[in-house]
């Protein structure tokens, strides 16, 4: 099969004292992500989706949060150990395309740098990289500020 579609959720909860982790930046927030990595919610969710696409399972099998090696760990190092077993398959990246849902603070400043910083995990030009940013009107976990939750869908192409 020359091309595989995978699709991944996440939720990470809000609290003070927390860094606000998304798409490999640290971005300034009175609240951040609680979890047993940095709690990277957009790097999650694209590592979910190239897991699924090709039948791999998921996030927490391959860096499960009873692991105490991945206690604190940097996201992106996640992403990139996700793409190495994506390449073994044979797989490349068409494209990727992502909504994190957050009430506040706005993304949409800090998208530009996410994209590059994701594209130059995987390898690929930064055009191939979307990521969206919405907030959910105030409704919501994600609308009282209590959390924060992503989308990614992902589209593999087998290598000649």
């Amino acid at each position: 099969m020359s091309l595989r579609i995978g699709y991944g959720y996440d939720v990470h909860q809000l609290a003070a004292g927390e860094d606000l982790v998304i798409g490999g930046l640290t971005i300034p927030h009175e609240k951040g992500s609680v979890g047993h990595s940095d709690a990277d919610v957009l790097l999650h969710v694209i590592c979910d989706a190239l897991l699924g696409a090709l039948a791999l399972g998921d996030i927490g099998t391959h860096f499960p949060d009873t692991d105490p090696a991945y206690k604190g760990i940097d996201s992106k190092i996640l992403l990139r150990d996700t793409w190495a077993l994506v390449q073994a398959e044979g797989y490349g990246l068409a494209n990727v395309d992502s909504t994190v849902c957050l009430q506040r603070p706005k993304l949409k400043p800090h998208i530009p740098a996410m994209r590059a910083c994701i594209a130059d995990i995987l390898g690929v030009d930064v055009g191939r990289i979307g990521i969206k940013a919405t907030t959910t009107e105030k409704l919501g976990f994600v609308g009282l500020e209590e959390g924060v939750s992503a989308h990614a869908v992902v589209l593999l192409e087998a290598q000649a």
